[in-house]
């Protein structure tokens, strides 16, 4: 039985994820920072918890010290928007301390918990791909956190762990249900981790879903800098 590491594992993607890994007969490790959802998930045939914050670097360390898994997947995170006219410089450092450093954080363990022929997923977002309204702390922590998984596909191929990317567009979880504009597109969780497990599986140096919408952006995110910008102007312009 293939065994499966998820950090955010309480709630969005990661449950999701989590219940259907197990119900396809994964060994589920399930990790996250609330105690009480994770007794809850960890009812579930198949899903054993594992209790800690990924931005406590000792806490990280400690509990994924002796942990052994075929597949690890990194996808907790927050999302925050800017408000320009209360710009707060530590409202980056919250950000970045969970969606970068939470990541980074992860790594060291688990490069020695991972065999030869086991797989490293690391979720950043379609957000990257252009410069939209007040995603500067969001969208510059998770282009990070893809240059990160793109660079450590090619430093980590010779011990022979593959590295993928994961790059979700918008999704019914409690971060989206926060959001007050318009998501084109979205799709459920339950929906998003069918994709997410089926790129695990072959193992696909990049995932997207949803599909069309992830198509869209793909082809944006080639244009010159001036046409992505003047795209983002008018999309804030009729939010």
């Amino acid at each position: 039985m293939k065994r499966i590491l998820i950090t955010g594992a309480t709630s969005g993607i990661g449950l999701e994820l989590a219940k259907l890994c197990a119900k396809r007969g994964y060994s589920v490790i399930a990790c996250g920072r609330n105690q009480q959802a994770l007794e809850e998930l960890a009812v579930n045939e198949n899903i054993e918890k594992l209790q800690f914050d990924v931005t406590d670097l000792d806490a990280v360390k400690q509990a994924l010290g002796e942990v052994k898994c075929d597949t690890a997947v990194l996808n907790a995170g927050v999302c925050e928007y800017v408000d320009m006219d209360a710009f707060e410089p530590q409202m980056f450092q919250r950000v970045f301390a969970a969606n970068f450093f939470g990541v980074v954080n992860c790594i060291e363990p688990l490069i020695e918990a991972l065999p030869q022929g086991g797989q490293l997923l690391i979720v950043d977002s379609l957000a990257r791909l252009l410069p939209f309204t007040r995603s500067q702390a969001y969208g510059a922590s998770k282009a990070a956190v893809h240059y990160l998984t793109k660079s450590l596909q090619v430093d980590l191929a010779h011990k022979g762990i593959t590295v993928q990317s994961v790059s979700p567009g918008f999704i019914e979880t409690p971060l989206t249900d926060k959001n007050d504009f318009e998501m084109p597109m979205k799709i459920t969780a339950q929906e998003a981790v069918v994709a997410f497990l089926d790129g695990i599986e072959k193992r696909d140096s990049s995932i997207y879903f949803p599909k069309i919408f992830s198509l869209i952006l793909r082809f944006l995110s080639i244009m010159p800098s001036w046409a992505k910008v003047s795209i983002s102007k008018k999309i804030k312009q009729n939010q």
